[in-house]
């Protein structure tokens, strides 16, 4: 390395350290999508000093901002029927209780968001408040949150959780981008609401969801759960394979190269199987040419963002075959995630909460994908449970919570024991992940084999990563940080799937292709060098479609 590179390298060092930013809060809230603006809020309502600190800028990063999304907020009338539908399609694993106060607090908040300036359709002088456009409706959040007296940071990742002495989380630390330099804000209490983790392969809006607020739970002592629920797909053009929505594809007939008509569908409706199992065995191409002039007119306004593809290229969907792929999502619009203990989202490490995507969504949808509606109704309400459950924690410490004395948590990706000079490449590691995360037939299609085959090759990569992190920029020391967390994700997702011997949902093993009634449980799951897997067993009764009565909160007793 020349002189001056060396000399450079030095001095952005110095800065990175001398430059330091410290601030302090009662609530600190990590992430910048709807989950973590409601917590926010929500945390700010109670009086209490908020500070929210996003990777991006908090109102156009994410996936939200990207494009349009529904919302689950039926009408109080249908509230039962459509959690009994919800509570069916989880198959045993989620719960009415958690699904019915979704609903509800959905329905009560969206006005809010009326009365804060975003402006949702009418029909007959009433308003509609079924879906949102991501771009006003972050808008509308972010200048909201100014208004309530929130501090943003914006371009600021958070890198690691700090812990007091008596083990509960007394604030974070990451880096500024714009800065460069690194920040800590001390704080009574935090809320992990910093997205899933689409393993960076490029789903609209989801590059900003590496599933660091996961790595961070679990070395402050937090568990996972669900996370063999991990392996969602999206359908997407394969000519501009980023813009994942499939609502359009619903009116789509599939060829194959030659042309053939690869069916696709069940009494009308897309079999969600045929896609990955029809890419497997070749080339898919789609039209959309069951799409009747009404349905154009609504799908091209609700889902504009999917039509931008087709008109950059020239192309007609509605006329010409157009090959299409499938796009990972993960844990995004899958359900693993950060557990939750309690109905305000706590997790397991005292002061610590989550929300929205970070969460375990096991509640709403068992192991099968909240995406979409559901999962927009999950942040609103999941976020504000989290923010005000902070906040009085943040209370209960007093005005002396910010002089305890506490520690970084964080290790792999930002420190090393190790004395050689070489450090590893955060790139070459992010590659090997995602070539065992994004192959259908390893991760869409399981087997016990292929998941310890996998297994092997991220523990490989893991032992990679525990090695020095090139730390000379603000973007070294985050990308360094990225790739250990894409790391200890993967292996906590198929370590799941290797443990659940059964086909529930979205959990498909080849190897056993039946679902078994007896594995009512979710799976805890955690560790770092040394993962482990628990059943927590769910003891309540199997509520029928025909639900009269609301159970409990699931039941669990540890294995």
């Amino acid at each position: 390395m020349k002189y001056k590179a060396k000399c450079q390298i030095k001095r952005n060092k110095k800065l990175l350290t001398e430059n330091e930013l410290q601030l302090s809060a009662d609530v600190l809230v990590i992430g910048g999508g709807p989950a973590a603006a409601w917590a926010a809020w929500a945390a700010a309502s109670q009086g209490v000093k908020v500070i929210i600190a996003d990777k991006g800028f908090l109102g156009t990063s994410g996936a939200a901002a990207a494009s349009g999304n529904g919302i689950m907020t039926p009408s109080p009338e249908n509230w039962q029927k459509v959690a009994s539908e919800r509570y069916r399609v989880g198959k045993d694993l989620a719960n009415l209780r958690w699904i019915e106060r979704v609903i509800e607090k959905t329905w009560l908040s969206l006005p809010l968001v009326e009365k804060w300036g975003y402006r949702f359709p009418k029909e007959n002088g009433e308003s509609v408040r079924q879906s949102y456009y991501g771009p006003e409706y972050m808008r509308v959040l972010r200048k909201n949150l100014l208004r309530s007296g929130v501090q943003i940071l914006d371009q600021s990742p958070a890198l690691e959780l700090l812990l007091a002495e008596d083990g509960s989380v007394a604030g974070a630390r990451g880096v500024q981008r714009q800065h460069h330099r690194f920040y800590t804000v001390r704080a009574g209490a935090v809320v992990l609401a910093n997205g899933g983790c689409a393993f960076l392969s490029k789903a609209l809006g989801c590059n900003t969801n590496t599933g660091d607020g996961m790595l961070m739970a679990v070395e402050a002592g937090g568990e996972l759960s669900s996370m063999e629920a991990s392996n969602h797909y999206a359908i997407s053009t394969a000519f501009n394979a980023t813009v994942t929505r499939g609502v359009p594809f619903g009116w789509a007939s599939y060829t194959d190269e030659t042309g053939k008509d690869l069916g696709g569908y069940i009494d009308g409706r897309r079999d969600p199987a045929f896609l990955p199992n029809a890419l497997m065995k070749g080339s898919v191409y789609a039209r959309l040419d069951k799409a009747t002039d009404e349905v154009k007119a609504v799908i091209e306004k609700s889902h504009f963002i999917a039509f931008l593809p087709y008109k950059k290229a020239g192309i007609d969907p509605y006329t010409e075959r157009v090959p299409v792929t499938l796009i990972l999502e993960g844990t995004v619009r899958g359900t693993g995630g950060i557990r939750l203990v309690d109905d305000n989202c706590a997790t397991k490490v005292p002061g610590l909460y989550a929300a929205g995507d970070a969460a375990s969504r096991e509640f709403l949808a068992g192991l099968a994908s909240g995406g979409g509606g559901p999962n927009a109704a999950w942040a609103i309400s999941t976020g504000q449970w989290a923010g005000v459950g902070a906040a009085v924690f943040a209370k209960s410490l007093g005005a002396r919570a910010n002089e305890r004395v506490a520690r970084a948590a964080g290790q792999v990706g930002l420190r090393s024991n190790s004395f050689a000079s070489e450090t590893f490449d955060s790139d070459a590691i992010v590659r090997g992940v995602q070539a065992q995360m994004f192959p259908l037939e390893k991760n869409y299609l399981r087997s016990e084999q292929k998941l310890l085959d996998s297994l092997a090759k991220l523990e490989a990569l893991w032992q990679q990563v525990q090695g020095n992190p090139k730390q000379d920029t603000v973007r070294d020391i985050e990308f360094s940080r990225r790739a250990a967390a894409l790391t200890a994700v993967a292996r906590w997702a198929y370590f799941s799937a290797l443990h659940r011997t059964e086909t529930r949902s979205e959990h498909i093993r080849v190897d056993y292709p039946q679902t078994d009634r007896n594995q009512r449980y979710y799976q805890a799951t955690g560790g770092l060098d040394k993962l482990w897997v628990r059943r927590d067993w769910i003891t309540d009764t199997l509520t029928t479609s025909s639900v009269e009565t609301t159970p409990t909160t699931p039941v669990v007793s540890k294995l």
